[in-house]
């Protein structure tokens, strides 16, 4: 059963959070490094699937998804 769209978003925001913790603990932790990151790439890889499954049965093709853009300014000019 695919979950509504506000559930899947909230599941990869946790998923992809949970990653950012391994990717963390992964620089301060030298000899479990390695561990860490495989466990980092699993999460960010369930994050994927839940989005996929998603638009998968929600029959949205690609022109139908959302298109995000940066919405800053296209010149930073550093303060010297």
């Amino acid at each position: 059963m695919i979950n509504s769209g506000t559930a899947v978003f909230e599941n990869v925001r946790r998923y992809r959070t949970i990653a950012s913790l391994y990717r963390q603990t992964a620089a301060f932790r030298p000899q479990q490094r390695w561990t860490l990151l495989d466990q980092a790439e699993l999460w960010e890889h369930r994050a994927v699937v839940e989005l996929e499954a998603y638009f998968e049965a929600t029959g949205q093709d690609d022109e139908d998804r959302p298109i995000y853009t940066c919405y800053t300014p296209v010149e930073w000019r550093a303060a010297a």
